[in-house]
C-alpha cells in the first residue's frame, strides 16, 4: 500500500511486521543530534496461527466424538447430545478460518484445508459413530443396489410396490453403485452409505472454487462464499441417493458453460479493470462457434449422465441453460437444444411411465404455489427437535437471502459481471408454480440457488479492499466487515445444527429395529402385503419386488384421525381378499409420524394398541423398539401377548 504525506497513515494489518523508513537518513532530534532509536514493537507474525488453529479445531472434535450419546436421542435429537468440546471445535475452526482468510491470496491451501476439516466436523460425526444407516429412507438405495445385483436387469416398465419403479427408470446412480459393492467386495452399499455427504463434499468443492474463481479474482470472497454454501447446505440430499450426484454433475456441466462459451464481443466494459469492482475477475476469453461446438460434444456425456441419474436434475439444468441463453454473453441455444433433446429422449423411452404419469397430475398442481412449496407430506411439524429444525432452516434461508440481497444492489459492478450467477440461482424458482414433486420441491429449488446465493451472501461481508484505505467510508466499511463476517459465520453456524441435527431422533435408527423388520418381510410369502404408517424406517422397501407396500399414514391428519376411530377396520377394509399380510409398527416410525404430524399426539400408541387388542391381527413379535402383527380375518383368538418370531 503508498502511504500519503497528507493525512493519518492506513491502519496496519495485525500481524504485518512494520516496514523500515524508505530513507537510509538518521532521524535526528529537534536540537540537531541523533535522536536514539526508536523502540519498535514486534508484532508476531500469525502465518503459526492457521495450522495451530487447524489442529486444535480438529483435536477438540476428535475428543468430542466418544463423548456423543447418539444412543438416547430425544426431543432435540442430537442437539443436547453434542458435548461443549463439539461446539468449541466449531468456534475455534472458525477463527482459524478468519484468520487463514487475510493471507487467502498468497496461501490459498489453509482456507482450503479449514474447508475441508469444516465438512468433516459438520457431517462426519454419524459416519463414525452410528451402528446403522442414517436416514431411514436411505436403505431403499441399498435395496436398489441389491436387486439390481440379484436380477442383473433393469425392468424399466415393470409396476413395482412403494414407487419404486422410477429406479429402474433412471438407474443410473444404482447401477454405479452396483459396480462400486462388486468392485470393493462388500455385501452391500450400507458399507459406505453413510460417507457419502463426505465425499460427495470432497467432490463438490473444486467445482465451486471454479464457478466462484470465474467471478471473483479475490481469493477470501471464493473461499467465504464456499464456507457459506457449506453451512447453508443443510438440507440433507447429499447422502447416498441419485440427487447428490446428479447435482455435483449439474454443476459442473454449469461451471464449463460459464467459463467455455463466452460470446465474441458479448463482455464489453466488463474486461476493462477499471469498470470492474475491485474483486470481481474480467469476463472469460470467447470462445468461437467451433470451440464452443466441441465443448458440446464433451459436456454432452455428462448431460446425458444427469437424465440417467435423476427426474428433477434435467429439468434444473434446462432451467439454468435458458436463463443463461437470455443475456448476450450466452447467447448460445445449441447446448440448451441438445439438453433438452437428451431429456426428452430419456423421458419418452426409458422414464416413458412415470414421466407420463407425472404430466397427468400437472393439471392439479400447475399454478399451485402455496401447496407446491410445501415441505414434507402432509402434516406440520411438531415436537422441539422438529419445529426447531424447521424454524432454523426458513432463518438460514433467509439469512443468507439476506445477505446475498446487500450484495447484488450494493455492489452493483460486481453483480453486472455476475449476473449470469445470480440468474442461475434463480432459474429454479419458478417451478414452484409446477409441481410439489412430491413435498420436496422447496427443498430443491433452495438445493439449487444455494451455489449463486453463497457467492453474493460472501460478498456482502468480504467488501473490496483497493482504495479502502484512503477514505473514511471505505475504512469505515472494512471495520464492518471484521466484525459482521465472524459473526455472520457463528450465526449460519449456530443455525446449521438444529437444522441439520434438530430431527436426528428420526434418522437414527437401533440395529436391532432393523434385524426385526428384515425378519417381518422374509417371512412374508412373494406377493405379500406390509403394512407401516410411513416408508421413514429402515429396510422398509425390502424385497420391493416380491412385496407389495402400503404406507396407510402418509395422508392428511383429518383422514388419519378418522383411521385411529377403528384402526382395525380401516386396515382390513383395504387389504385385498386373501393377501397374506403383516403390520410393521417401529420406534422409528412412532418419533417420525409424530414429528411431521402424520398423526394426532399420542396416536401412535392408540394405533398399536388397538391393533393389539383386535381379533383381526395377532402379535407375532414385540420389543421395545418395534411391533409384528399377521392379519387374521377369521381367527377369534385372544392376540398374543408375548414376544418371539412366528
Amino acid at each position: 500500500m503508498q502511504q500519503h504525506h497528507q493525512g493519518p497513515a492506513p491502519a496496519r494489518e495485525v500481524g504485518v511486521p512494520a516496514q523500515p523508513a524508505a530513507s537510509g537518513r538518521e532521524t535526528r532530534s529537534a536540537g540537531g543530534t541523533p535522536a536514539p532509536p526508536a523502540r519498535r514493537t514486534t508484532v508476531p507474525d500469525p502465518a503459526w496461527l492457521s495450522p495451530a488453529l487447524l489442529v486444535l479445531g480438529l483435536g477438540l472434535w476428535v475428543l468430542a466424538l466418544p463423548a456423543i450419546d447418539f444412543r438416547t436421542m430425544d426431543d432435540y435429537g442430537l442437539l443436547d447430545r453434542l458435548p461443549a468440546a463439539f461446539y468449541a471445535a466449531l468456534l475455534v475452526l472458525t477463527a482459524g478460518f478468519l484468520m487463514a482468510l487475510r493471507r487467502a491470496g498468497t496461501s490459498p491451501g489453509w482456507p482450503l484445508a479449514y474447508c475441508v476439516a469444516l465438512l468433516v466436523a459438520l457431517k462426519a460425526p454419524p459416519a463414525v459413530l452410528y451402528d446403522s444407516v442414517r436416514y431411514p429412507w436411505a436403505s431403499k438405495h441399498d435395496a436398489v443396489v441389491d436387486t439390481i445385483l440379484g436380477v442383473g436387469e433393469l425392468r424399466p416398465s415393470a409396476a413395482l410396490s412403494g414407487n419404486m419403479s422410477a429406479y429402474d427408470q433412471w438407474p443410473g446412480f444404482f447401477t454405479l453403485n452396483a459396480a462400486l459393492v462388486r468392485a470393493f467386495g462388500v455385501e452391500g452399499a450400507t458399507a459406505y452409505l453413510n460417507w457419502a455427504p463426505i465425499v460427495l463434499g470432497l467432490i463438490a468443492l473444486p467445482v465451486l472454487v471454479l464457478i466462484y474463481r470465474t467471478f471473483a479474482e479475490d481469493w477470501r470472497l471464493v473461499w467465504t462464499a464456499v464456507w457459506i454454501f457449506q453451512l447453508a447446505n443443510w438440507v440433507g440430499q447429499d447422502y447416498l441417493a441419485p440427487q447428490g450426484l446428479a447435482y455435483i454433475l449439474h454443476l459442473t456441466v454449469l461451471a464449463v458453460v460459464l467459463r467455455h462459451f463466452v460470446r465474441p464481443g458479448s463482455a464489453g466494459r466488463l474486461r476493462d479493470r477499471a469498470y470492474l469492482d475491485p474483486a470481481a475477475t474480467a469476463v472469460p476469453p470467447p470462445t468461437d462457434l467451433r470451440q464452443r461446438a466441441i465443448c458440446v460434444v464433451i459436456i454432452s456425456p455428462v448431460i446425458f449422465a444427469i437424465n440417467a441419474v435423476h427426474q428433477l436434475t434435467p429439468i434444473m439444468l434446462c432451467a439454468a441453460l435458458f436463463v443463461l441463453a437470455l443475456t448476450r454473453r450466452y447467447r448460445n441455444y445449441g447446448l440448451l437444444v441438445v439438453a433438452g433433446l437428451l431429456m426428452l429422449t430419456w423421458n419418452l423411452t426409458m422414464g416413458r411411465p412415470l414421466f407420463l404419469e407425472t404430466l397427468g397430475t400437472l393439471r392439479d398442481s400447475i399454478g399451485r404455489l402455496t401447496e407446491n412449496s410445501r415441505a414434507g407430506y402432509a402434516g406440520q411439524l411438531t415436537g422441539p427437535g422438529p419445529e426447531l429444525a424447521g424454524r432454523a432452516g426458513i432463518a438460514m434461508a433467509l439469512f443468507v437471502v439476506v445477505l446475498a440481497g446487500i450484495a447484488v444492489f450494493g455492489r452493483r459492478r460486481l453483480t453486472r459481471s455476475a449476473l449470469p450467477l445470480l440468474l442461475v440461482s434463480i432459474a429454479p424458482v419458478p417451478l414452484f408454480a409446477v409441481n410439489d414433486y412430491g413435498g420436496e420441491m422447496l427443498f430443491r429449488v433452495y438445493l439449487f440457488g444455494l451455489p449463486g446465493a453463497a457467492f453474493f451472501a460472501a460478498a456482502a461481508l468480504v467488501p473490496a479492499t483497493a482504495g479502502a484505505h484512503r477514505s473514511r467510508g471505505g475504512r469505515a466499511l472494512r471495520r464492518t466487515a471484521a466484525i459482521a463476517l465472524p459473526f455472520s459465520l457463528v450465526v449460519l453456524t449456530a443455525g446449521f445444527l438444529p437444522a441439520y441435527y434438530g430431527k436426528e431422533a428420526m434418522y437414527y435408527t437401533p440395529p436391532a429395529e432393523t434385524q426385526l423388520v428384515t425378519r417381518a418381510i422374509d417371512q412374508l410369502p412373494e406377493g405379500g402385503l406390509l403394512l407401516a404408517t410411513a416408508g421413514s424406517f429402515p429396510q422398509a422397501l425390502h424385497r420391493y419386488d416380491e412385496v407389495e407396500h402400503w404406507f396407510f399414514a402418509e395422508q392428511e391428519l383429518p383422514e388419519n384421525e378418522k383411521m385411529l376411530a377403528d384402526p382395525a377396520r380401516y386396515l382390513a377394509e383395504g387389504i385385498p381378499p386373501g393377501a397374506k399380510a403383516r403390520v410393521v409398527l417401529t420406534r422409528t416410525q412412532d418419533i417420525y409420524t409424530a414429528g411431521e404430524g402424520l398423526l394426532p399426539p399420542g396416536g401412535f400408541a392408540v394405533l398399536r394398541d388397538r391393533l393389539k387388542a383386535s381379533p383381526l391381527f395377532r402379535t407375532v413379535e414385540e420389543h421395545p423398539y418395534g411391533i409384528v402383527l399377521v392379519y387374521t380375518p377369521a381367527s377369534t383368538e385372544t392376540p398374543a401377548t408375548s414376544g418371539g418370531a412366528s
